[in-house]
């Protein structure tokens, strides 16, 4: 295929079904790129900007689903000032940006979605503001804002009475400043318990990632290894990675790139390689404000001050039912959880990258295509102002890690986890932390670079980290890395499948001595650690520690409210190492008299049993179209599966399934990249396929290969 930029562009499909784009100059690849995104996945880029932009209810369907959907994302606010953010793109960046928009609207023009033109709508031209908010989401959603319901967790639970000794266990390390009686005082508008966002699959939530590089001396050719495992939702279709390879002369980018975006988000040049994984910065505060008469109170020089609110009005169109007005109150401190015209305490809150964010990370993207070495990378990607542990690798052998991520400047001793009074301007923003001092390291002694969602605070002068992901799968990585030096590309994707478990390896430790001699116990006494789909040792363990965590904090906070963290959000998904130190101290005042080893004991009596079933049995799920997903007859070809999902929570391949919201989601490797800078190749698996038209033969084509454990050969 050709088409027309300002000269021709060649665009042609290889045998896995990936779009090779070669164009005469920079400007024509990324409007090559645009228009393979809109070819292949523009449903995927419409229905995100739909849904970024709070318009569900008004072109996809008026439910009382969609319009929940719609008031969250009106009130984060993401699309407000991206048309302002879009004119400070500089001009370089502007005209690559324009260029990838033109050709998004050449292919629109062409041939539009057929699922949207059934329900009345006609996409309108895709801006460069457009892809600053599909930045602005990728960010947000299931990655920053975690943090933010942890933090909303705290504050429910202070209110629930949880004494301070249980929350000092629970948050070791956090609690400076929190003041538990002003806490008491806090009016809540929506609430993580019992009330909980309905979230859609429209919106891919992504958590977990693996990724690293390893340094020529410990591989097999002497050239540097990298890999990348990002773990998102797995259990839709089109997966939310696009792969592409773009040419421009002898230079060439094979990867994976999210739809909407300018850029690769993961893959290698001729020169540089580079993977990210989330890092759960804390980039995310709430503080209480006292409110009456639709102002806040500031303190200034021993006077109190009362300054009004901004009202930022919003109008949400419904297909069916009248417009609802919406008004949000909102000052330095971000958007009030309640009515400033109610005299009260409230709380505002506010994402470090909600607003004025996206024109340096467009910048940064785009220039990865030229970066000759790790350090240029690092740089490069260190400017980007969403939250990521990126790791690189070059042609020179070079390898790094680099944070990056708009991290707020607080004052001294404030961690950012608790709500402070609004009114003290001590406890204001002091501006961002540079990437400088967030972690980061090059050529480390060891020879390799491990990030798999794990606290690396110990690397930066700032400590952006205050609720990583458990160390488990970091450890495990790093201990196989370290045991040899012959590393190839199958060896490094037999590790990225590993589902041994630390995690079930600690807990069996206090836990096997407890156990009667009966069938069951027995089965648990002989299990590897191995979350394989026949292992019916590791649905009991998994049995086990569900009850455990009910048993032991619903005691506290109420049997009701831990069902409901357990059932229906991402909490113990996210931060189950803080709930496994608490579980795993013998002397934890959260067993009360009970004493741990007799509490797990009781626990082990009543799931320590019969029946019995293989994880691969336990761990189903099927795989949804993002729009008619379980809506039409399955011999449509629209969903596919159910498949199993091998491995946990704390193992190298991530499989886990759980709910949020009222909807069954999963975390798992979506995408595997791993290059061996001794050969011009990438080598990819993707749980998917390139395009999101149904009745294409690329709709679902890589997915057979994923559930395979098998790698595909990508040349430029």
């Amino acid at each position: 295929m050709r088409i027309r930029g300002d000269a021709d562009i060649t665009i042609r499909r290889d045998e896995h079904g990936i779009r090779h784009v070669t164009a005469t100059n920079e400007r024509d690849l990324y409007r090559g790129l645009g228009f393979c995104h809109a070819r292949d996945r523009g449903l995927q880029m419409l229905l995100t900007r739909v849904i970024a932009r709070g318009r569900a209810a008004e072109i996809l369907a008026d439910t009382d689903d969609m319009l929940r959907i719609d008031r969250f994302f009106r009130r984060l606010g993401l699309a407000d000032d991206a048309l302002a953010e879009a004119t400070r793109i500089d001009a370089r960046t502007r005209g690559l940006v324009d260029a990838y928009c033109a050709g998004v609207d050449a292919a629109f023009r062409r041939r539009a979605p057929w699922e949207l033109r059934l329900l009345g709508y006609r996409p309108e031209s895709w801006t460069p503001a457009d892809s600053v908010l599909c930045a602005r989401v990728a960010g947000y959603v299931a990655l920053a804002q975690t943090q933010g319901d942890v933090e909303r967790l705290l504050v429910e639970m202070v209110q629930a009475g949880v004494p301070r000794p249980h929350l000092d266990a629970l948050f070791p390390r956090l609690l400076d400043g929190l003041d538990a009686t002003l806490l008491r005082r806090v009016t809540l508008g929506e609430r993580i318990v019992p009330a909980a966002l309905r979230w859609s699959p429209l919106v891919t939530r992504a958590v977990a990632s693996n990724n690293w590089a390893i340094a020529g001396s410990k591989t097999a050719s002497g050239r540097p290894i990298l890999a990348n495992d990002p773990h998102l939702e797995i259990n839709r279709l089109p997966s939310v990675w696009y792969e592409i390879v773009l040419r421009l002369g002898e230079r060439y980018c094979i990867g994976a790139t999210m739809p909407g975006l300018p850029g690769l988000a993961i893959g290698r040049t001729n020169d540089l390689a580079w993977g990210a994984t989330y890092t759960f910065m804390d980039a995310i505060d709430s503080w209480i404000e006292d409110c009456r008469d639709g102002a806040f109170r500031r303190d200034v020089e021993g006077h109190s001050e009362w300054h009004p609110f901004h009202a930022r009005r919003e109008t949400i169109r419904r297909k069916k039912s009248p417009p609802l007005e919406l008004t949000f109150h909102e000052n330095d401190h971000g958007v009030l959880d309640g009515d400033p015209h109610v005299s009260g305490l409230y709380l505002a809150t506010r994402w470090a990258t909600a607003k004025g964010t996206g024109a340096r990370s467009l910048a940064a993207m785009t220039q990865m295509f030229h970066a000759p070495d790790v350090a240029t990378g690092m740089d490069l990607l260190g400017r980007i102002e969403t939250a990521w542990n990126w790791v690189c690798a070059d042609r020179h052998g070079a390898i790094g890690y680099q944070m990056s991520g708009c991290m707020p400047r607080r004052a001294p001793g404030n961690r950012g986890f608790v709500p402070l009074p609004g009114w003290e301007p001590t406890n204001d923003w002091r501006g961002e932390v540079p990437a400088a001092e967030l972690p980061r390291t090059v050529n480390p002694a060891g020879g390799f670079i491990v990030t798999a969602n794990d606290d690396l605070n110990h690397l930066g002068i700032a400590k952006p980290i205050n609720m990583p992901m458990g160390a488990y799968r970091a450890e495990r990585i790093a201990a196989q890395l370290a045991a040899r030096d012959d590393w190839t590309v199958e060896s490094v994707h037999a590790l990225q499948h590993d589902v041994y478990s630390i995690q079930a390896e600690r807990f069996l430790v206090v836990l096997l001595p407890l156990l009667p001699d009966t069938p069951a116990a027995r089965i648990l006494r002989e299990w590897d650690c191995r979350y394989d789909l026949d292992s019916t040792a590791a649905s009991l363990f998994e049995r086990f520690y569900r009850e455990l965590i009910a048993d032991v904090f619903g005691s506290v906070c109420g049997p009701d409210v831990m069902r409901f963290v357990l059932e229906d959000t991402n909490t113990i998904t996210d931060f189950y190492a803080n709930f496994d130190d608490v579980l795993l101290d013998p002397e934890s005042v959260w067993y009360g008299g009970n004493g741990r080893d007799e509490t797990w004991r009781r626990v082990a009596e009543r799931t320590i049993v019969a029946p019995l079933r293989p994880w691969g049995e336990v761990r189903r799920v099927p795989v949804h179209h993002l729009l008619y997903g379980g809506r039409l007859p399955g011999w449509l070809g629209f969903d596919r599966g159910p498949i199993s999902l091998p491995g946990g929570r704390a193992t190298v391949h991530q499989g886990q399934i759980y709910r949020t919201g009222g909807r069954e989601t999963t975390f798992a490797p979506s995408f595997r990249l791993i290059t061996d800078f001794a050969e011009n190749v990438a080598h990819t698996c993707l749980a998917g396929g390139p395009s999101d038209r149904r009745f294409s033969r690329w709709y679902a084509s890589g997915l057979r290969q994923w559930l395979a454990r098998r790698l595909k050969r990508v040349t430029p």
